[in-house]
């Protein structure tokens, strides 16, 4: 999909501006080029004829595990949207929507304890996340906040600084880490996957009420999604290995706030270690489009179902 004009020549070059600036591994974009010619054009090619299709807003899901590298795909597409195809993208993540510290507290005290870490279905505020969602794509349109959350502070900031949507977009990158999953059958909940099931969920209430919200809440929002991309990555370990990575880049960023050691991401994965599970089981086949990931976090093949 290569093309040799002037619009191929600025989207390589705000490509590779972008890449160079991004404190990623050496070997992640190795082959800059390549990934942009045989992944990320053949993408925005087909998100853009979906769009011309009726000209309505599109909500593009973008779901895979922890450290996979949605946000930065997500902002890569968004810059050949815009570049390429004039198409204007906003970009926000399921984490934004997370419900306050004060709030967790208070599912962690009612239900589990389990819930006072954010992360899984029920952590979310989802009457703020649908109501937005629903908002990008009416018309008349009418400008609108979307939520920010501090993970170094694990609370969401003040609306002051959440994201203002002055303009109606025509492609929504929704990103999240479940973004897309589905609920497993009930004697699926039975078998403990590690130790923070076994030990802190031996009555199986916060497994059970993960999988309620999968079947309602999260359902609701996901089925708004008109094209999932899925990011499959090579094993559940990477997810750790690749999670450890993002938590030094966000002790350089946050500026001395409180990051988690090697020991507190083991224990915090374990959280999502279910449905990441069982979204690389079942997704794979689900969604509009899968890239494979490689051991070394390169884009290894794309699936367009």
């Amino acid at each position: 999909m290569k093309e040799k004009n002037s619009g191929y020549t600025k989207i390589k070059k705000k490509y590779l501006n972008f890449i160079k600036k991004q404190e990623l591994p050496g070997e992640l974009f190795k082959n800059k080029l390549q990934q942009l010619n045989k992944f990320y054009l053949p993408i925005t090619h087909i998100l853009h004829n979906e769009f011309k299709s009726d000209n309505v807003t599109k909500i593009i899901g973008l779901g895979g595990g922890q450290g996979s590298g949605k946000s930065t795909i997500a902002k890569i597409l968004k810059i050949i949207l815009e570049e390429k195809y004039k198409l204007k993208t906003v970009i926000f993540s399921i984490d934004d929507f997370y419900k306050t510290l004060r709030e967790r507290k208070k599912m962690s005290k009612n239900i589990s304890q389990l819930f006072l870490t954010r992360g899984v279905p029920g952590t979310h505020d989802t009457k703020i996340l649908l109501k937005c969602l629903k908002n990008l794509k009416k018309n008349p349109f009418k400008s609108l906040l979307i939520p920010k959350f501090d993970k170094s502070a694990d609370d969401r900031y003040k609306k002051k600084d959440w994201l203002k949507v002055t303009n109606k977009p025509n492609i929504v990158i929704f990103e999240g880490w479940c973004v897309g999953a589905t609920p497993q059958e009930k004697n699926s909940l039975l078998k403990p996957l590690n130790d923070l099931e076994l030990f802190k969920d031996q009555d199986l209430i916060w497994r059970k009420k993960v999988n309620l919200e999968l079947k309602k809440d999260y359902k609701k929002i996901f089925s708004l999604i008109d094209s999932l991309i899925f990011l499959k990555i090579p094993k559940f370990k990477y997810v750790y290995k690749w999670r450890a990575l993002q938590e030094k880049k966000l002790s350089r960023l946050s500026k001395g706030k409180k990051i988690m050691e090697n020991l507190q991401i083991k224990e915090f994965i374990m959280n999502y270690e279910r449905i990441t599970r069982h979204m690389l089981k079942t997704l794979n086949n689900k969604a509009d489009i899968t890239l494979s990931i490689d051991t070394k976090h390169r884009l290894k093949s794309i699936k367009i179902n």
